[in-house]
């Protein structure tokens, strides 16, 4: 695994991206899939699916589309955000929620009269 990663660091962000192209030119064949069938289901320009094959800059919301058109977006999983926390911090959160709301407090700031 150090491999992998001493790998993905030599690469140029260029390469990334054309790694990233191969990745859904490869999946799209695999399924028998022209760009055009692709683009269609991704609701995109087939010039996009032909940028990104290519190795091309495109935005992210049209390699996600196209990742959902290839039915692929379980590799977005090694993206996602996993927080853990132990028991005692998740008691100690519960333990701090409110339980009741407070009384509305009548401005304090009111005038009394005064007699002068």
């Amino acid at each position: 695994m150090e491999k992998s990663i001493k790998y993905w660091h030599a690469m140029s962000d260029p390469a990334i991206l054309e790694l990233l192209g191969k990745y859904i030119q490869q999946t799209r064949l695999q399924q028998n899939k022209t760009q055009q069938q692709v683009a269609t289901a991704a609701g995109i320009n087939r010039s996009t699916v032909v940028q990104i094959e290519n190795g091309g800059g495109s935005t992210m919301i049209s390699f996600v589309q196209i990742l959902r058109a290839l039915e692929q977006l379980q590799i977005l999983e090694h993206f996602e955000v996993k927080q853990q926390i132990s028991p005692l911090q998740l008691a100690k959160l519960e333990q701090n929620k409110r339980q009741r709301a407070s009384a509305k407090k009548e401005s304090q700031n009111k005038k009394t009269k005064s007699d002068w």
